[in-house]
């Protein structure tokens, strides 16, 4: 039997690596920008962690985590998502005693049980931002300019839409609650059977289902915007007006729900209609109770996440060439005295800081001229007998289809045109 990835993990290959480090890198520099600083969670807490902080009534804690009893008896869980992490370290570590507002990003690998199927893995990696501390309006319209800016950065806000709205607070969401009891209960025969469900435990993850009948249903439910009290109509107001000011366009949906229990106020969604049924490229919102409920301080704060294998996916729409291998020089050589110097000079031209590939066996001139340009190096140094005694290199620029001579210590003075 041969060995296979477990159904719904999925390996990064080289050939697509670097897709993914444009993101990442675009996202370390966007976010730091913005004065945000990275922090490393481990993919392993207590249960409860999770349990808590997203809500026991939640698909995820209900049906999608991966959970187990370590052998002391606790109950550990793999992390299906990074905010109930990073405020876990933000208390544990005292955070809010060294400064009033913290600014973080993460990276890594979250684990849910769910039906893989396209830009959907039981697997997969997120990109996050949290800010904690201020409670002010202008810092949720901050962390989604950020966070649109990023998409800039990529060349994705072609393919994308921000979509806005508020849930409301402790004073004005437990009224919509019966509101939407007093909507549904009359249809309640007609709602699946999770929705049935919910409208128990929590009437409005119904506006998020996506059973057919249920969304029909759904599409003529109250609205949470019609139902703000004055203190979150403000704050939504305020929102508004910051994105206006600086230009990021947006759309208002009502219908936004956001899948965990922890989101008050402001919520967020990037979508597209590029992937079919997965569209939520990046969401978020405002979480004001989340540190309070994990048993610190009462203190606000607003983050978001984003998935990288469905950004991954967009940038094969926009860029379906890909990227080649950053190769600067690749050294052919011919004899086993030119395959010495070549090892010589590829290491002496790293050490410059450019990237160097060569063969470690002696082949045909012709087999190592395709590795080159399999490559993609731009430039192709041949070394042979007639090279070695002129102490030259024959020096084969790929992208003008030219050639030259050149000395040896030329060619070490001067390594940064081959950086090109």
């Amino acid at each position: 039997m041969k060995v296979k990835s477990i159904r719904g993990f999925h390996d990064i290959l080289p050939e697509n690596i670097k897709r993914w480090h444009l993101i990442e890198d675009a996202a370390k520099y966007i976010f730091e920008l913005y004065g945000f600083s990275e922090i490393r969670i481990p993919v392993l807490e207590f249960t409860d962690v999770f349990a808590r902080s997203l809500g026991t009534t939640t698909d995820i804690v209900e049906k999608e985590m991966y959970t187990f009893t370590d052998r002391d008896g606790s109950s550990l869980t793999l992390r299906p998502e990074g905010t109930a992490g990073v405020v876990r370290a933000y208390i544990e570590d005292s955070m809010h005693a060294k400064s009033s507002i913290s600014k973080l990003y993460y990276t890594g690998m979250m684990f849910r049980h769910e039906r893989p199927q396209k830009g959907r893995f039981r697997g997969f990696y997120q990109i996050g931002a949290e800010l904690i501390g201020p409670e002010e309006p202008a810092s949720d319209a901050e962390l989604v300019a950020m966070l649109w800016r990023f998409f800039e950065e990529i060349d994705l806000t072609q393919f994308l839409e921000l979509e806005i709205s508020s849930l409301g607070d402790q004073n004005c969401r437990p009224q919509y609650k019966e509101k939407l009891v007093g909507y549904f209960s009359p249809q309640k025969n007609e709602l699946c059977e999770d929705c049935q469900r919910r409208l128990e435990t929590n009437p409005l993850r119904i506006l998020d289902c996506k059973q057919k009948r249920c969304k029909e249903i759904a599409a003529d439910a109250p609205s949470m915007l019609d139902n703000l009290c004055e203190d979150c109509e403000n704050h939504f107001d305020s929102v508004k007006e910051n994105l206006d000011s600086v230009g990021i366009p947006y759309k208002i949906n009502p219908k936004i729900v956001r899948g965990l229990d922890y989101y008050t106020r402001t919520v967020f969604e990037i979508t597209t209609d590029q992937l079919g049924s997965q569209n939520a490229v990046a969401a978020g919102g405002r979480y004001d109770g989340l540190v309070n409920e994990l048993g610190g301080p009462a203190t606000a704060a607003v983050g978001f996440a984003m998935g990288i294998e469905r950004i991954i996916l967009l940038q094969e729409i926009a860029l379906p060439e890909g990227f080649g291998k950053d190769v600067n020089v690749f050294i052919a050589h011919l004899g086993d005295e030119a395959r010495q110097a070549a090892f010589t000079l590829a290491f002496n031209l790293r050490n410059k800081g450019i990237s160097v590939e060569t063969d470690y066996a002696t082949k045909s001139l012709k087999s190592q001229m395709k590795r080159a340009d399999k490559l993609g190096a731009s430039y192709t140094f041949i070394i042979g007998e007639d090279e070695l005694k002129k102490a030259v290199i024959k020096v084969r620029d790929m992208k003008e289809s030219s050639e030259e001579d050149i000395k040896l210590e030329d060619i070490i003075n001067s390594s940064d045109k081959f950086k090109s």
